[in-house]
């Protein structure tokens, strides 16, 4: 989150009108069926964008059907628990405990630790605020152990 970098700009650029190309192929419909396949086999939003544009040649899902990946797999009660993004960050977390229990005196782990639930902390507090999850809702290190490994 270093928002003073002024170098690295070379990234991609998504296209400059939001509306579906006139070379795809398939029918919204037909998308949205890819998209609940590719759930069911247990890729998240992310990985089924990746597949999406690799292997089918779509490139954004947003402008064809009207809605992103999660709202359709929410539409088709296939959505997680919880955010992905908010998921992975938990799941990364889990796994650095694992780690410090085993090493107890790695300090940059224990700082990385911190960094991460702060991060964690803040993306929840954004997530209520959106709505995304309920306003009693609360980051627990030792529940989320029981919610990763299921």
């Amino acid at each position: 989150m270093n928002k003073k970098r002024e170098k690295g700009q070379s990234h991609s650029t998504r296209p400059p009108h939001p509306q579906p190309p006139q070379w795809l192929v398939f029918t919204p419909e037909e998308i949205e069926l890819l998209i609940v396949e590719l759930a069911k086999k247990g890729y998240g939003p992310s990985m089924i964008g990746i597949i999406l544009r690799d292997q089918y040649g779509i490139p954004l899902v947003k402008p064809i059907l009207g809605k992103s990946i999660s709202e359709v797999l929410r539409e088709n009660k296939l959505a997680g628990p919880l955010p992905e993004d908010l998921m992975s960050l938990i799941r990364k977390a889990v796994n650095l405990r694992r780690h410090l229990d085993e090493h107890p005196k790695d300090v940059h782990a224990k700082k990385g630790l911190m960094d991460l639930e702060s991060k964690i902390r803040r993306l929840v507090k954004y997530y209520k605020r959106r709505g995304v999850l309920p306003k009693d809702w609360k980051y627990d290190p030792e529940a989320a152990k029981l919610l990763v490994s299921t």
